[in-house]
């Protein structure tokens, strides 16, 4: 069975997909995290870099878009937004459509390469080819719809066929491509009306994706908790989905929706760097700033047989509970696995192939790359919006996201090093007075440092304990 719940309250909007009772995937909404994925804005060039090959364009937010030169408009782009034969360059004004939020210190990431999505199509104003998902498995099927798909395509542009298209009707296909149309038409004449930077068309919300992009035949049911989003919803889908409108319900029950179905404890796992596995064993997940690190441990797990069918078991296991985890936490870019060391060719083969099969499931674009000669699994996987972990931690204030602080004993010796510099400098007769953590004061009567570096210099050494101080920090003052 399978199941969207939706939770509402004023400051945020949490979606959670359910199969079988396992959480699938989870995603927030907030409108202070406002996602600019899909947003079309009319952007101005700021700055181009040759040597980079990109350019940067204002989009009225609070950093510039990255724009790569290759992402430019191609040679048929749409007459009256600009010029084919231009060359992006400073003060120019150009259509851009946000594909990555900004994350950390980089800005958005824009292309001009534009999409409009509907529920079965997603129009390419700027780019004249057609494209089938590849989720639409039936061959029969596929001919159907590309066949359709180069009969309505406008002059001039292309079209996506999306999953959801599989059995719509020839005239369902064409008014999609009509509404599609007509909202290209509103975006380019707003486009030659405003002045950039300028918004000229806002991705539909969390609910409107909701019904969009996930409420399909497969839902058993779509579960809300508020009298007004429900109302929105049965009126998107009965516009839409007629036939799905009875599987849309209202959760009116006392205890919170998410708590009810027990997701609330899975969504507070979400963050934990060590994941258990049934069998005894756990992962350990750790991001970088250049990819994700996964470490697949046995822990208590023992097997029943050989060592190399309980490696390989529990190999399984963690591959399975692996994908779901990025799934949950939307991880994108480079995965790095170090799965347990198998070492029958066989068994990396069958891993492999394990792992190709299960992420088809994955609506995000993953690609399993292969396996290094250290064992290690290459997985590469497409994320564009702020996701889940971003949006709902922020990095710690005290070890600054390294996950560790320095060590009262390196914090201390620091100090007896900075108080050898400043005697070398100037003989401090009336002494030092040192303003520390209550943890780096515990290591310095404990080593006694301080009292030998007073013996050392001839100098008093009184040591104090700062209330909210920094582990790592400390002050170093001079009596007079």
């Amino acid at each position: 069975m399978k199941q969207i719940l939706v939770n509402i309250v004023p400051e945020e909007t949490r979606m959670a997909c359910v199969e079988d009772g396992e959480l699938e995937s989870v995603q927030v909404e907030r409108a202070s995290h406002a996602h600019l994925v899909g947003n079309i804005y009319k952007g101005h060039v700021q700055n181009v870099l040759p040597g980079m090959q990109a350019a940067f364009v204002d989009i009225g937010q609070e950093k510039n878009a990255f724009l790569y030169i290759g992402d430019g408009l191609p040679h048929d782009a749409p007459q009256g937004l600009v010029l084919p034969h231009q060359k992006i360059h400073i003060g120019q004004n150009l259509p851009v459509e946000i594909i990555k939020d900004a994350t950390g210190i980089k800005g958005p990431r824009a292309t001009t390469h534009l999409t409009l999505p509907g529920r079965n199509l997603v129009l390419m104003p700027t780019a004249a080819y057609i494209a089938l998902s590849r989720r639409i498995e039936d061959e029969a099927e596929r001919t159907r719809l590309h066949a359709l798909a180069v009969r309505y395509a406008p002059k001039g542009m292309g079209l996506i066929v999306r999953t959801a298209a599989v059995g719509i009707t020839e005239q369902e296909f064409r008014e999609d491509v009509v509404y599609l149309v007509r909202l290209w038409d509103a975006i380019t004449a707003k486009y030659r009306h405003s002045r950039a930077p300028a918004l000229l068309y806002r991705d539909a919300d969390l609910i409107i994706r909701i019904v969009r992009d996930l409420f399909g035949g497969d839902v058993d049911e779509l579960i809300v908790d508020d009298r007004t989003v429900y109302d929105r919803v049965v009126e998107l889908v009965e516009l839409r989905l007629p036939e799905l409108a009875p599987r849309v319900r209202l959760y009116e029950g006392r205890e919170p929706l998410f708590r009810k179905y027990g997701i609330e404890q899975e969504i507070e796992n979400v963050g934990a760097r060590q994941v258990a596995l049934k069998s005894g064993g756990f992962l350990v997940i750790d991001k970088t700033e250049a990819l994700t690190v996964i470490d697949v441990n046995t822990g208590k797990y023992v097997g029943k047989s050989s060592l190399g069918d309980t490696v390989y078991q529990a190999n399984l296991e963690a591959a399975a509970e692996i994908l779901k985890q990025i799934r949950l936490r939307d991880i994108g870019g480079i995965i790095i696995v170090d799965f347990i060391d198998m070492e029958k060719d066989s068994q990396k083969e069958a891993l492999l192939a394990y792992l190709r099969e299960a992420v088809k499931h994955d609506r995000a674009k993953t690609n399993i790359i292969d396996i290094t000669p250290l064992g290690l699994v290459e997985i590469t996987r497409r994320k564009s919006r702020s996701n889940f972990e971003s949006i709902i931690y922020s990095e710690c204030p005290t070890c600054q996201g390294r996950g560790r602080i320095e060590s009262p004993e390196t914090v201390a010796i620091r100090i007896s090093r900075d108080i050898r510099r400043m005697e070398h400098k100037s003989h401090a007769a009336n002494g030092y007075e040192i303003e520390v953590h209550e943890s780096v004061a515990e290591e310095l009567r404990q080593s006694q440092l301080m009292m030998n570096l007073a013996a050392e210099y001839g100098t008093d050494i009184k040591v104090v304990v700062r209330p909210g101080i920094h582990p790592e920090n400390y002050a170093i003052l001079q009596q007079s």
